[in-house]
């Protein structure tokens, strides 16, 4: 039986986290796709680039390849170890002069993959396509009401719905949208990773958003009703007397739609401002209450 370096075939240390191994299957899958590549031997570099991934993606099947060893050169005779059988396979030792490295596994059970035909894994078998991957960049009323993009994928143009009260980072599965199948296996899946253009009012968190809402001092002294935007348009929200900046007041369903129903909330942060130039009479004012006030905002500092 002729060894073959699964992890010299993605281009992985041995060492590689189960990320590493898949986005380095996705790179050669997509270099060597027999439905997009222009090399001459992509659809035999498609198979072996699929087979190496189909054995390491799976931490039962990557262990049973890791315990045969690593000090072969690919294409050289090996046998594996003798408790493997016994370890992985079905306790009985195979007759291994005709058959590869990928049909090892296939008749010990580890791939399970029923009707795979003698003669080595994925050259007859159909093979699920490649899962895509790619941004969708949305600004928050479109997350708000829904909508549509035109996507081109492999020469052609589909149209994806994105449904309303889509987040920052949620992923939407298209099934069937992604790369094409091999020998009549099923298509791949397309992922839209939903990203929120940044917007001059609001900031998401999930569903919530949050306005940042100036008030004057005497407002957040004495109480007030100030207008505040929201995706539906204005409304008015009561600041209670004796609020502080950066405290937080709570709109309830002025967010993001959520799915089913109901919406998220919407916080309205204060920030008291102070007026940049004042008038005669207001200087005037200012100075009445500081001679007046009882107020000390630095009493902490006395303790």
């Amino acid at each position: 039986m002729k060894y073959k370096d699964y992890y010299k075939v993605l281009g992985v240390e041995r060492s590689a986290s189960e990320d590493e191994v898949k986005k380095a299957y996705r790179k050669l899958a997509r270099k060597y796709h027999p439905d997009v590549s222009k090399e001459a031997n992509a659809k035999e570099k498609f198979q072996e680039v699929s087979e190496a991934y189909e054995t390491l993606r799976d931490k039962e099947k990557r262990a049973a390849y890791d315990s045969l060893g690593s000090n072969y050169r690919p294409g050289q005779d090996f046998r594996p170890p003798p408790d493997w059988f016994d370890r992985f396979g079905s306790g009985r030792q195979e007759d291994l002069r005709d058959i590869d490295l990928s049909d090892l596994f296939e008749q010990m059970g580890i791939f399970g993959r029923a009707g795979a035909r003698r003669g080595g894994f994925g050259r007859n078998m159909p093979m699920r396509g490649e899962d895509y991957e790619m941004p969708a960049r949305i600004t928050l009323e479109e997350a708000a009401r829904g909508t549509q993009r035109q996507i081109q994928l492999d020469g052609n143009v589909l149209t994806a719905r994105i449904p309303k009260g889509a987040t920052d980072g949620q992923r939407l599965r298209l099934r069937g949208k992604g790369g094409a199948g091999m020998n009549g296996g099923p298509a791949g899946d397309l992922y839209l990773q939903i990203v929120l253009e940044p917007h001059p009012l609001f900031r998401t968190r999930g569903h919530d958003l949050e306005i940042e809402v100036p008030i004057a001092p005497w407002e957040a002294a004495l109480g007030a009703e100030v207008e505040v935007p929201t995706l539906d348009g204005r409304v008015t929200m009561k600041v209670p007397a004796g609020s502080k900046s950066g405290q937080k007041l709570r709109l309830g369903g002025k967010g993001l739609p959520k799915p089913g129903a109901g919406a998220g909330d919407l916080y309205a942060a204060l920030d008291i401002v102070v007026p940049g130039t004042l008038t005669e009479q207001e200087k005037r004012l200012y100075e009445e209450l500081r001679t007046t006030s009882k107020f000390d905002p630095r009493t902490r500092f006395k303790s």
